[in-house]
Order: C-alpha cells, then structure tokens, then sequence
C-alpha cells in the first residue's frame, strides 16, 4: 500500500490536500493552514464534491467518489475536533410548574411526550429555583447572578444592572453560536432592552433555530411555554380556560375532579377539585407542545447534536406553591437529554436519576462549560456539567421578596434532605390577599373557609393570620413541609448549621433584599455612600432583629443607616409593647426615612395606638416616590378597617394611579416602572376602598 495525496481546487482556488493510505482517508489539511475556519472548510470541500470538481492524484488517478465524500468526512472529523465540542443546546421551559409529570411518580398527570423524554435524560430529584416568583428567577437565569444581589429581588421592579454583569447568550453569540428565545423575557431591571439586545440573535415569538442563515452554526434556543401558567391554572374565568385550553385535548385527556389529588393544605371542596384538575389539564396540553418542539428538531436531524435541557420556572401557580418558599413553590423538574456523541458529559446513564443539588444560577455556568467558553468571575451559580467541575453544591439558595403589592421578605437554604426557612416578617400570612391572583374561585373557597377551628393544622399553616420566624423541615419523611422542626430538641444541631449558612450566604452575595425600596433608588443611583450597596448593615440587623433584646433593638433604632432603623422597627413590633417601646416607635413616625415611619405608625396602629399614626400614612400615600406611595396603601389595606379614617386619601391615591395606568391592564404584562408601581397601587386601593362601607360616598 502507498501513500496517495489528493488535492481539491474550490471555485474560490482553495486547495485542499487529503491523504489516503490503501484506499482509507487517513488525513486532511488545507493549504493556506486557517485553524479559525475548520468548518466553513469541511464546508466547502463538501461542495467541491457536489459541484463534481475533477480530483486529481499524484499519480494521474481518479478517485471514487465514495471515496471523497469519505475523505471530506474524515476531514471533518480531524480537523473539527472543536466543532464536535460545541453542542447545539435547546431549552424548553414550563411555567408554574412543579414536577406534576408522570416521570416524577405523579400517576394523575397525562404527560407521554415528556416521560419518554425523561426515559431518554438525566432526571434530576433536587433542582431548585432561586424564588418562587418568575421576574427575579429570569434575573437569575439571563446572568447567572442572584437577584438579591442585583436589586432584582422584587417583582416587579427597575433598578439597573452594574455594566459588567451582561446575559450570558451573549458570550455565547461571542464565539459564533446563533440565539434564539422565544419568548419571555421579563428580566426585571431597567436594563432589559440591553440584556435583550446582546443576548438574543432573535427574540420573538418567532424566534426558532431554523431561523438562523448559517444552518451549520450551533445554536441556544429557549422556548417558553405558557400553558402552564397561573393565569390558566386559577385565574382565567373557568369558561376562558375550557375555550383556549381544555379543548385542545381529547375527552379522555380531561382529568376528572374525582381523582384529583387533593394536598393536605387544601380544603376538600368541588370548585377546589375542579382547578386541581384545571391544573392537570393544562399541564397535559404543555405536554403536547413539548412533543412538538422535539419532533421539530427530530425532522431537521438536530437530535445528535442537541443537549436538550426541560423544567419549570418554578413550582406551580396554585396556592401555597408560587410565591411560597417551600418545595411546593421551589423545587422544580429538571430533564437533561444528551445525545450519543455528549453522552460522556452526562452524569449518570439515559433514563437514570441524579440527587445531585442544582439552583438555576448553576444553569447559566453550566451552558458556558458544556460550551466551553469561561465563565465571568462575577457568577454566583456553578457548572454542574462538563469538564473541570467544582464540588458538589451543599446548599440550594431562595428568596421571597413584594410580589405585585404583597410585601414580604424571607430567605431559605435547601440542603439535600432538609428545608430552612428564615420568615423575615412573621406578623404577614403566607396567603396574603393579592388582587391579582385572588381573582381564581379556589383562592376564595380558601378565605371563605379560613376559620381556626374549622381548618386542620396543615391548612391553618397556609391561611393563618402569621408565620415563624424560623421553620425547619426534613424534606425526607415530610416532602410537603407541613411539620416544623425548629422547636424539636432533636434538631437543634440541623437548625444552627442552617442558620450559620443563611447568615453567610446574605453576606457573602452582598443580599440588597433588606434594603427598603424607597432607600434602594438612591444608593443604586449612586446619591448614597457605596458602602451601603450591598446591604450588609441592613442584613445583619434583619438577621438579628427576632432574636435580639428590646434593649438591642432599641440600639438599632439609633443607627445611622435607615435600613437599620428600619429593621430595628419591625424587630420591635415583634415584641410585647411596653413603656420602651413605645417612644421608640412615636420618635419613627418622625423618621427621615418614610419606610421608618410606615412600619412604626403600622405598630402603632395595630397595638391601638392610632391617633398620631394614620396620619403619618395618609401622608405617605401621597407621597411623590410611588414606592413610598405603594409601602403605605398597602399597609392601610391591611390594617382595614382601623385604617378607615384614610379613605379619603385613598380614594385620591386610586384616581391619581388611575391617571398613569387603566386599572384594567393585567399583571402579567410587564410596563414602566412608574406604570407597575400605579398597578400595584391600585390593588391595593381598590380593595382597601371595596371593603370599607360607604367608601364610595363624597367627602363631606
């Protein structure tokens, strides 16, 4: 056998030399040497052959063409080793969705497009949102970041990102891959449009990978399935859902109320079992879509060189799951299918279960790794996939911060087998009233049934007027998280560790989510000292605030730093009124601070003292920061009814946010921050006003 050197010329005069040896291409080189272009390369060779270019060989030959459609293969192969190294990767996310899925054991659920995906992947048993809400979750997952340490922990809210922090497709799109979301966005901050521009090659309700020109070019593609979501699951009118939803399924598709599997935290009522199985319905519909999205990139012949990522942005939108820190709310699906050629990426075997610990700050890292591209120092998450991986996440991090007009604050930490709840404001329910959900039948068969002596302790935990401070649930023998642990003696080891790691974790990611809005706009602006931006002083003193002495407390209160007086309040309002407390929370209606005056006129009022503290509210709301605006009205409408001498004020509130926003426009729909802020406003207005009699009637 002898060495044969086969040279190509394209129309373009490329030569391209192959060598065979006995009849075998054995390799491939282009002269002029260009590494950057190995596969425009291939490329063209390829098209040599199709164009039937005469080839000619050393010795005058001509070669088979087999034989040079092998020969360009071959050369595929040794001079695209990097190229096999950039797989195409394909997201499919599910909104409101926790692992409802036949694969997950769920036998209720009809899901066969995603439980043969399942027989296909990894299937992941500890995946994690970063917050049970889906705004500050897509902060995280479009930069890798938390959202506490953004300023995007509030939904909604519009503070701007630091310059460094970028989406990261971008980087992706860097290195030559075309991406594609379609088509959610909803990234939290006042710099969507940049995130949006640099990220996305195309990002519409169009936007698809056989879009892009170059059709050998790898490609990020996101599809976002909103079937699932809470507006379908509970809040449409049930007509509505049966029109744009439920017919898209067969009669025997449709899950009988019968059989729904009612959790314990739910009373047993028809309408109830009717959204449980509502929910199963929608989710049989995503199935099909699912199905569909696969089938495409099964028809363009993309399956072997597509790692193929499915899950839900968080728990679903029934209640007690979205908006709740418990697993209900933040433990998710997570599906990854790798084809033959990655399959050494995969952790563990197709059609296997991994318990390894995943929050979806390791998504974007994870991407950049399997791409391998270098992920940006400024990350918090992890690659949990790929080459040269760290250690094995411990703990999985989350925050529930205002939702829509429902302010709240609470962190958590998920290790394998157990839950840590840190509840940052106990004296609010976990089923505050919300205008937007609210308008779903299940959640008013909950509050018409919301009575202690009639509910049992798993539903009570839900409804009931307040919340610990801490909870500890072993997720093991009680995966619904309906017993707290935090008082066992049995656990006092597994509650001090899980505190020592929150503690940590809010200071090491520089956690913004203890510093009240109204305060927040200036320092992210720049107009307060630089020190204040990561909110350690407000942080530490949260942390402290239920523990700490009235005499400690009261301490705090003196601070320089209005998000420690802030606190310092709320810790105080947590403890017994007494004759020190008192001046204390009289001095904080005076306060520089208006997030100060509002928690202490709250106090104030709610402990009966309410001469000298509504009309710190009545101020406040109308007040020009709309934040202010917003923290006060909400306050008034949970006082109710001790609040009624500012009706007046906020009716004027309600015409005012009406001006900047119809009251009609839905929640789900993204605006101005000054629109989001009259929205909220207004639910809270509005249902303040509703439920005072003769609130409707002139002033005097």
């Amino acid at each position: 056998m002898k060495l044969i050197t086969v040279t190509l010329r394209s129309h373009a005069a490329t030569r391209y030399e192959l060598d065979f040896f006995g009849g075998l291409p054995m390799c491939c080189t282009k002269t002029p040497h260009d590494r950057k272009r190995r596969r425009r390369t291939a490329r063209n060779l390829l098209s040599c052959i199709r164009d039937s270019q005469q080839i000619f060989t050393q010795n005058g030959c001509c070669l088979n063409a087999i034989a040079a459609v092998a020969a360009a293969l071959m050369f595929a192969v040794c001079a695209g080793a990097a190229v096999a190294a950039q797989p195409n990767i394909l997201w499919i996310t599910a909104e409101d969705m926790s692992p409802a899925l036949g694969c997950y054991g769920d036998h209720y659920a009809t899901t066969p497009n995603i439980d043969q995906l399942a027989a296909e992947s990894v299937r992941y048993t500890h995946a994690f949102a970063t917050a049970p809400v889906c705004s500050p979750v897509r902060s995280g997952l479009i930069t890798g970041c938390y959202a506490t340490s953004l300023g995007t922990h509030n939904m909604r809210s519009a503070f701007p990102l630091p310059a460094s922090v970028r989406g990261f497709p971008a980087l992706l799109r860097n290195a030559g891959y075309f991406t594609s979301n379609n088509v959610k966005t909803d990234y939290n901050t006042s710099d969507a449009a940049r995130l949006i521009n640099e990220s996305w090659g195309q990002s519409s309700d169009t936007a698809h990978w056989r879009n892009r020109q170059d059709k050998a070019a790898p490609f990020f593609s996101v599809f976002n399935l909103m079937t699932s979501h809470q507006s379908r699951t509970m809040v449409w009118p049930y007509e509505k859902f049966q029109a744009e939803v439920q017919s898209k399924i067969s009669p025997a598709e449709i899950h009988d109320p019968a059989d729904a599997p009612l959790p314990p935290y739910y009373p047993d009522t028809p309408i109830i079992r009717r959204d449980c199985a509502r929910f199963y319905d929608c989710v049989t519909v995503m199935d099909q879509q699912v199905g569909a999205i696969l089938q495409q990139l099964k028809d363009d012949g993309l399956d072997d060189d597509t790692i193929v990522f499915f899950f839900s942005d968080h728990g679903s939108g029934m209640p007690r799951h979205k908006r709740a820190l418990f697993d209900t709310g933040m433990h998710v699906p997570l599906l990854i299918r790798f084809p033959q050629k990655y399959q050494h990426l995969a952790p563990v075997r197709a059609g296997a279960t991994t318990d390894s610990l995943v929050s979806f700050v390791d998504f974007p890292p994870t991407v950049l790794n399997l791409c391998r591209q270098s992920i940006p120092g400024h990350m918090h998450g992890q690659a949990f996939l790929g080459e040269d991986l760290p250690a094995a996440r411990e703990f999985a991090f989350g925050h529930r911060d205002r939702v829509d007009e429902a302010f709240d604050c609470a962190r958590s930490v998920r290790s394998k087998d157990f839950l840590y709840i840190r509840n940052f404001m106990p004296h609010l329910s976990y089923n505050q009233p919300t205008a937007w959900p609210d308008q779903g039948d299940i959640r008013g068969e909950i509050y018409a049934r919301t009575h202690r002596d009639t509910m049992t302790a798993a539903q009570w935990q839900f409804a009931g007027p307040t919340r610990p401070r801490e909870e500890l649930f072993d997720c093991r023998t009680d995966p619904q998280n309906l017993h707290n642990l935090a008082n066992s003696a049995d656990h006092k080891s597994e509650l001090a560790k899980m505190r020592d790691v929150l503690a940590k974790s809010v200071r090491r990611y520089g956690d913004r989510g203890f510093i009240p809005e109204s305060l927040l706009q200036n320092r992210l602006a720049g107009t307060q000292s630089k020190t204040a931006d990561g909110g350690h002083a407000a942080s530490a003193a949260a942390v402290k605030s239920a523990f700490a002495t009235v005499y400690e407390l009261l301490k705090l209160h003196k601070s320089s730093d209005a998000a420690v007086r802030y606190w310092a309040t709320i810790g105080l309002g947590q403890k017994k009124m007494s004759w020190e407390i008192i001046p204390a929370m009289l001095t904080g209606l005076t306060d520089p601070a208006w997030a100060v005056r509002i928690e202490a006129a709250r106090i104030l009022t709610e402990n009966e003292n309410p001469g000298q503290a509504l009309p710190v509210l009545i101020e406040a709301a109308g007040h020009t920061d709309l934040n202010n605006v917003l923290h006060a009205v909400r306050t008034i409408e949970l006082l109710g009814d001790r609040a009624r001498p500012a009706i007046s004020a906020v009716r004027r509130v309600a015409l005012r946010c009406q001006s900047i926003l119809p009251t009609a426009t839905t929640a789900t729909f993204v605006q101005t921050a000054e629109q989001d802020l009259a929205m909220f406003i207004s639910f809270s207005a509005n249902a303040f006003l509703n439920g005072q009699t003769n609130a409707d009637q002139p002033d005097p």
